[in-house]
């Protein structure tokens, strides 16, 4: 029923920068929160970021806080994660995931109802 196509993942080296982006397929976007997750090879999916439904509050785990950004644009029924000064150990696929909510979006894996396929980031050292 709805559907989530993220991009933007490649390869990079360590301080360098990426731009993730997140397409869904809903008419009622506006009132959907969205999260951004990574998974690393041999670990659980971990929360990175989150943001509500206006844009207006956003979330961010500890260890990207300063470095990555999380925003929207609901015209266009994207949301972005710009990564900055990235380091290998942001090595991972990172996945976009989406669920219905007026209120303060999740940082579980569980508090959301929605997933796309993933886009692989790679940091070299």
């Amino acid at each position: 029923q709805v559907q989530l196509v993220e991009s933007g993942g490649d390869m990079v080296q360590a301080g360098g920068s990426l731009r993730l982006s997140c397409a869904t397929s809903g008419r009622t976007f506006s009132s959907y929160a969205v999260g951004w997750f990574r998974q690393a090879p041999g670990k659980e999916r971990e929360f990175v970021a989150a943001i509500n439904w206006s844009g207006v509050n956003r979330y961010y785990a500890n260890s990207v806080k300063g470095r990555f950004t999380i925003s929207r644009d609901n015209a266009k029924n994207t949301v972005y994660l710009q990564m900055n000064s990235l380091k290998p150990e942001d090595t991972a696929v990172y996945y976009c995931a989406a669920t219905s909510t007026l209120s303060k979006p999740a940082a579980t894996v569980s508090g959301y109802d929605y997933w796309g396929q993933g886009t692989q980031v790679t940091v070299s050292s």
